[in-house]
């Protein structure tokens, strides 16, 4: 172990972990690019096989970026499609960005490293950063913005140059150090642990975006909301955030035991995808998804007697002519990805006719983000993780989520040697209510069950 790390977890405070070398190698979740291939014919893209865990160069860093050692991380479906190569191999985004030049080049590399999410303590600053010090306890934004680019002023999500860190670029979370800008800072929610903080941002903003930001749905009071995937980690947070907002969540899982859950969580309305005989990731026939889409509807108005206002879509092919169908005229579907297939079906009579909004949505500005994290601060919400893994697991971590047996989010311990630490506001986690943190804790769909 080296001195920076030995230092670290001892509880050095700033002066000593500057007085320490970074390690010129460190331990990663990477990628690497002789792979790309290695499932061509394969019916099973297993990540397991894909995802190596060992020690790869500590890179020089820019003026305006920080190195963070990372106490943990969490596993997100860009890990997922970066780890089976598809639908592109991210290497042709490292490469594309190093024609950049300058500190861009150093991106191109024969591995990645990634991972999106992360909370950790900056130990070193570029020379160009003015808000972040050694020793600031932060939790990091997946996205990362060219300050240079006028759109970026604008909403930091329409510039050409947002990248997604960790996904679009090297040196990502999973793993005991980052390289990351110090535009992608906020700092970490001192009641929550390094593993809990670092299950939030990604999904938690992006959910934030979709469902209550000027530049999505704009939630209100006694609004339905329909969700889709409800216990995943967008869906989770979703589901909080309607219930903040006085809104009336309608969750739709793919299993009983995902139901279960989802009731913990406190959504009004569950609904098995197997109740209204949706079932399989395979594109629907028009004709079948409209007869779905009227058997959904007559659920949804069955236990709350009205259409709802707002889609929460992320699923994607398998479920965004359903939601065109089902919500209400003049209502919103929001969709931020497509983890079933990008390429979308929808009857247009049932959206122009009926003056519906498709919204995209893609990750969070950082004020966004920022919001979002003040919420979790007040105690307005909560993590959902529901399981904990170590670095060296990270292929089973990530395996989880590609194979949908998850709940809520999956967490990995990077430099924090075991869970429960880095809460420096003892007294607002009691405040707050420690029974309220992560309500899927310990759910798990089993291997043999059916999920969708």
């Amino acid at each position: 172990m080296d001195s920076l790390t030995e230092a670290l977890l001892s509880g050095a405070g700033p002066d000593e972990i500057g007085r320490h070398e970074l390690p010129q190698e460190y331990e990663a979740a990477h990628l690497l690019a002789s792979d790309v291939g290695m499932f061509d014919g394969v019916a099973d893209n297993d990540v397991r096989k894909s995802l190596h865990v060992g020690q790869v160069p500590m890179p020089q860093i820019a003026p305006d970026e920080v190195v963070v050692a990372v106490m943990a991380s969490s596993i997100n479906y860009n890990t997922v499609w970066s780890a089976t190569f598809e639908p592109v191999p991210t290497f042709d985004f490292l490469q594309r960005y190093a024609r950049q030049g300058g500190y861009a080049a150093r991106h191109d590399l024969p591995y990645q490293v990634v991972g999106s999410d992360a909370s950790g303590i900056v130990v070193r600053v570029g020379a160009g950063v003015r808000h972040w010090k050694t020793g600031d306890h932060v939790v990091v934004s997946c996205v990362q913005v060219d300050d240079q680019e006028p759109a970026t002023h604008a909403d930091a999500m329409l510039g050409a140059g947002q990248r997604i860190w960790g996904y679009e670029t090297n040196f990502g979370g999973l793993a005991h150090y980052a390289v990351v800008r110090a535009g992608q800072l906020l700092p970490k929610p001192a009641h929550l642990t390094w593993e809990e903080s670092a299950s939030v941002l990604l999904t938690a903003a992006t959910s934030y975006r979709m469902l209550v930001s000027d530049n999505g749905a704009r939630i209100k009071q006694g609004d339905i909301v329909l969700i889709w995937g409800a216990t995943g980690g967008l869906g989770a947070y979703a589901v909080q955030m309607v219930k903040n907002a006085g809104g009336i969540a309608v969750g739709v899982v793919g299993s009983a035991r995902k139901a279960e859950a989802l009731r913990r969580l406190g959504c009004d309305v569950v609904i098995d995808r197997s109740e209204i005989g949706l079932g399989g990731d395979d594109p629907l026939t028009p004709q079948r998804t409209i007869e779905l889409g009227k058997r959904l509807g007559r659920e949804i108005r069955r236990q709350v007697g009205e259409d709802p206002h707002v889609v929460f879509d992320y699923v994607g092919r398998a479920t965004f002519g359903i939601s065109v169908f089902v919500v209400r005229k003049g209502g919103t579907v929001v969709t931020c990805g497509s983890s079933t297939g990008y390429d979308h079906h929808f009857d247009n009579r049932y959206l122009w006719m009926n003056l519906k909004r498709i919204v995209g949505s893609h990750a969070a500005n950082l004020q966004e983000q920022a919001e979002c994290i003040r919420l979790f601060r007040l105690g307005h919400l909560a993590p959902v993780l529901s399981e904990v893994f170590p670095l060296k697991d990270v292929g089973e971590a990530a395996r989880l989520v590609q194979t949908n047996r998850h709940i809520g989010k999956v967490g990995v311990l990077c430099l924090a040697p075991e869970e429960g630490l880095g809460v420096t506001d003892p007294a607002l986690r009691e405040r707050i209510g420690a029974a309220r943190l992560n309500p899927l804790r310990g759910s798990r769909v089993p291997a043999c069950a059916e999920v969708s």
